[in-house]
């Protein structure tokens, strides 16, 4: 098969012939009909994540039609299915009771095992994977995966959020839109920021209440006076220092924090403990969304409450991920790329 191999960090993919997967006995092979292109590829890329190294295949956003079933398969060959990036094993504790996201045994394409920039995937423990709607298009369907359920999961659970709320995005890539669309969708009013105008305006058109360019003023500063004194929940959507403080600065007392993106590197940073001390602050982890929950949202989709279209920007050949991962690098435009085209 076709698939874009990660060689060199920082350089382009190497778009190379690989040998087809294996299927596992308790999974499938999907052909893959979409991928997205996500800020956690670009830190693997980047060489600062610890599973990606030379010959890793990238890519945990997918989707795709099941070519060949394991024995132990619940799927069966030509169903069409959305793959959450995190694979529970569906037996351990967590599991068991309704935590697969935190499954100690758990396997993410893309980190650790090959993943999706290719023709083909394959997907053990499929019993996680749901059937793709026919109204849903396969680059919609691909962001589900990781951007859209992760930032349902960490509204309705990790931060609860209720309708009136006031909701601060710190970041606008694929999560942080992902996190506007469904705020908005749940009631709340949403204060987005981010350093790029364009992205900020995108934003606006989008349901935004209000915006902040955080190079032009201090983020936190204006959210507390846009909200009247501070948002009841603040998301982090990039994973760095400087996001992750004004998050927890620019909360009201009792605030929730919660913490979508993923830090890079070895994941140190310094943060405001006096912050989340006098206001007495709740800070959340959170990190993709169990299986279970699937059913709800797409519900929500396939209705029209939601419309997660603003999400994609751009369907791109396979050829083309290298330039969206350099990109994110320094700012970048609103919207987010999926791969749709993985032949010559």
């Amino acid at each position: 098969m076709r698939a874009a191999v990660v060689r060199e960090f920082n350089e382009d993919l190497s778009i190379e012939t690989v040998p087809d997967p294996t299927c596992p006995d308790n999974g499938v092979v999907l052909e893959v009909a979409a991928c997205g292109v996500c800020r956690s590829d670009y830190h693997g890329w980047s060489g600062a994540h610890p599973k990606v190294q030379n010959g890793s295949i990238l890519g945990h956003e997918y989707c795709g039609t099941v070519v060949e079933a394991g024995s132990n398969a619940k799927h069966k060959v030509g169903d069409r299915l959305i793959a959450p990036f995190i694979l529970g094993c569906g037996s351990c504790h967590a599991c068991q009771t309704g935590v697969s996201n935190t499954c100690a045994n758990q396997i993410v394409p893309g980190f650790g095992a090959p993943g999706a920039y290719a023709e083909y995937v394959a997907v053990p423990f499929d019993h996680n994977l749901v059937h793709l709607p026919d109204t849903l298009s396969p680059a919609l369907a691909a962001g589900l995966g990781c951007r859209v359920t992760t930032a349902w999961h960490a509204l309705t659970d990790r931060a609860d959020v209720a309708a009136g709320e006031w909701v601060a995005v710190h970041g606008t890539g694929g999560i942080g839109l992902s996190v506007l669309l469904l705020a908005k969708m749940l009631g709340c009013r949403v204060v987005v920021v981010d350093v790029v105008d364009e992205k900020l305006e995108h934003a606006k058109l989008h349901g935004a209440d209000a915006t902040v360019n955080a190079s032009e003023e201090d983020a936190a500063t204006a959210i507390l006076e846009i909200t009247g004194g501070g948002a009841q929940v603040s998301i982090e959507a990039l994973g760095i220092e400087t996001t992750t403080n004004a998050s927890l600065e620019c909360l009201a007392i009792l605030g929730r924090h919660v913490q979508i993106g993923m830090p890079s590197g070895d994941g140190w940073m310094r943060m405001n403990m006096r912050a989340i001390y006098s206001k007495q602050l709740s800070v959340f982890g959170t990190r993709g969304m169990p299986s279970w929950k699937y059913p709800r949202l797409l519900g929500l989709i396939e209705r029209g409450d939601v419309d997660i279209q603003p999400m994609v920007a751009r369907e791109v050949r396979l050829e083309d991920a290298s330039g969206e991962l350099r990109a994110m690098r320094g700012p970048t435009s609103p919207g987010t790329a999926v791969i749709t085209s993985f032949l010559p």
